[in-house]
């Protein structure tokens, strides 16, 4: 695999409080330069990127980011917004807390609603493998699966660790064939990438990979 299709892969990412207007435009420069599949960044400038950019740029945001514990009408309140100020992905954090209270059911229930509300725009599921155990990773592919959601997620890259070659293996096992996998958190460096590519993720979210890539991707263009 080139470069440029690896960068093709990575949803370009930049979801720190304070990121300022300039962070966020130089993020989607180098999107739109070297061809990332998305940029991954705050609801709050979701609109003024697409009125920017345009259709240059895909753009993606997060909804109940990074904790998950918003109730549902919140977080479907947010993807309408999102989807109404020109975004086309939405990466929403399942609620943790329901998952660690066993409550597998209400959790599938609001992917679904999110997934509704997006139609066919995507919907990446942030299980935030971390605080979750193997029997509870399992049950979240299950209901994403079920609750027809595109893509499971492992990470915010605000919890206390990031993908694992361990858990995407365990989601291949687990997950139905219309789900694909995203990995994000700590992929730090090109070997990172080019593993978790090889393990079949077909999205990466990282901030850093344009940074890594970039004198190759030149190369290839």
């Amino acid at each position: 695999m080139t470069t440029k299709e690896m960068l093709g892969r990575v949803d370009h990412t930049q979801l720190k409080a304070f990121a300022t207007w300039e962070d966020i435009r130089k993020l989607c420069d180098e999107a739109v330069r070297f061809g990332t599949a998305s940029v991954c960044v705050p609801p709050t400038y979701v609109r003024r990127i697409h009125n920017t950019y345009g259709d240059r740029i895909n753009i993606c945001t997060v909804v109940g980011f990074p904790l998950g514990y918003s109730v549902t009408a919140a977080k479907a309140a947010e993807v309408e917004q999102a989807l109404a100020d020109g975004c086309n992905e939405i990466d929403m954090v399942v609620n943790i807390s329901d998952v660690k209270n066993g409550l597998y059911e209400k959790v599938e229930q609001e992917i679904r609603t999110l997934k509704q509300i997006c139609g066919d725009h995507i919907l990446k599921v942030i299980v935030e493998t971390c605080y979750l155990t193997e029997e509870e990773k399992i049950a979240m592919c299950r209901a994403v699966t079920d609750a027809g959601a595109d893509y499971i997620k492992t990470s915010t890259g605000f919890g206390t660790g990031g993908a694992t070659r361990a858990d995407v293996e365990l989601f291949r096992k687990h997950i139905g064939p219309n789900v694909k996998i995203k990995a994000a958190g700590g992929v730090s460096t090109l070997e990172d990438l080019e593993m978790f590519i090889e393990l079949g993720c077909d999205r990466i979210g990282t901030s850093r990979a344009v940074g890594l890539c970039a004198d190759s991707a030149e190369q290839d263009r």
